[in-house]
């Protein structure tokens, strides 16, 4: 009989499917992962979701903590002689629990906080109280910390308490983080050269010195960094790139970005005035059709808002012809997935021009992604 070594590890996608069920059965959550892939989004997320019901997601960073601030404070009672505590406030009440069908109590970075504190968030794990308060019965306990592998400040977990735990540890996926990155306009030049340099995302060494290193959340604060920022010179933008993802990644990126600028404009080309592109560079292309869809989302909005899709339905089909024209496959069905299936922009079909070569060219490729 072999024996199994390596520890397994779910994408994000499937780890909200796997908690959520979890949760359901009361049974209290281990998240494991590297730093910066998205572990608190992902509980935030679950909540949001009304999967289990009108959520409230408390987050509680436990290496910022000291250990009254879970046990409470202590405060003499005089008439009884007895020492009683007061309850912290972060904790959840029965009356904010009573507004809600489900409080998720999300302790992150529990294997970070100093041994005390630990010691007071196993109890609210164990027994589900600590001292005098008792957690609700409508809430549900998560916990989230680094791996001992990452460097970071991490204390061993107590077996026994480690058996409390539904383990998970996650994984980073490109098709994850994309999914993520349009539905939040991630700068769609990042999305574009993240889209042709894939492994670029996340490049998280423990054991390298660079104090900058790609994870989706420092990606996501170089996306912050650049909004609003168009006149921005090469220098600039690298210093400000490399302080989020390292200096190796950012060269590469402002080189992305130069021919990027290049490119059509996508409110021209939605309009028609724009057929062609003649710059081919694969990171500028992938970088245009974000910026495509991200454009042809406001169309619809505005459209909504005027109560007529005229527009948003010739811009749909300039959009079909321009990709029929100059985009690979594997750039059409991206553009069409994120159009599609992320932004759930149907037209009708018998508005949009060459809608049966578009189908028949790519609509397997489209339903099948």
């Amino acid at each position: 009989m072999s024996t199994v070594t390596e520890v397994r590890t779910i994408k994000i996608s499937e780890a909200k499917k796997h908690i959520t069920r979890v949760l359901k059965k009361k049974r209290p959550v281990f998240l494991w992962g590297p730093p910066g892939i998205g572990k608190s989004e992902l509980i935030q997320s679950i909540g949001d979701s009304g999967s289990l019901g009108n959520s409230f997601v408390i987050d509680m960073r436990l290496a910022l903590f000291e250990p009254t601030d879970l046990r409470g404070y202590p405060v003499p009672d005089v008439a009884s002689g007895v020492m009683k505590w007061l309850p912290p406030a972060d904790l959840p009440t029965a009356e904010l629990a009573a507004q809600y069908d489900t409080i998720i109590l999300f302790l992150d970075e529990l294997n970070s906080a100093a041994p005390s504190v630990q010691a007071a968030a196993y109890q609210l794990v164990l027994n589900r109280r600590i001292g005098q308060y008792v957690l609700p019965d409508n809430v549900v306990v998560v916990a989230a910390g680094n791996r001992e592998t990452d460097k970071g400040v991490t204390y061993r977990m107590p077996k026994p308490l480690e058996n409390r735990f539904v383990h998970f540890e996650l994984r980073v996926e490109f098709s994850d983080w994309l999914d993520w990155a349009v539905d939040n306009n991630i700068n769609p030049d990042i999305v574009g050269y993240l889209s042709f340099a894939k492994s670029d995302l996340y490049n998280f060494d423990p054991s390298s010195s660079s104090r900058g290193f790609a994870t989706p959340r420092s990606w996501t604060f170089t996306s912050e960094l650049l909004e609003g920022e168009d006149d921005i010179t090469e220098s600039e933008l690298v210093d400000l790139v490399a302080g989020c993802v390292g200096e190796g990644i950012a060269i590469k990126f402002a080189a992305h970005r130069k021919v990027a600028q290049d490119m059509p404009n996508p409110t021209d080309i939605l309009n028609g005035k724009v057929k062609t592109c003649t710059n081919k560079e694969i990171s500028a292309m992938y970088s245009l059709a974000t910026n495509l869809c991200y454009e042809l989302k406001e169309q619809y909005i505005a459209g909504e808002k005027a109560k007529s899709l005229d527009k948003f339905h010739k811009g749909f089909s300039n959009f079909i012809s321009f990709m029929l024209d100059n985009f690979e496959t594997e750039m059409t069905v991206m553009a069409s997935r994120i159009a599609m299936k992320n932004y759930k922009l149907v037209p009708k079909q018998d508005k949009i021009e060459r809608f049966e070569e578009y189908f028949g060219r790519y609509g397997r490729l489209v339903l099948d992604s």
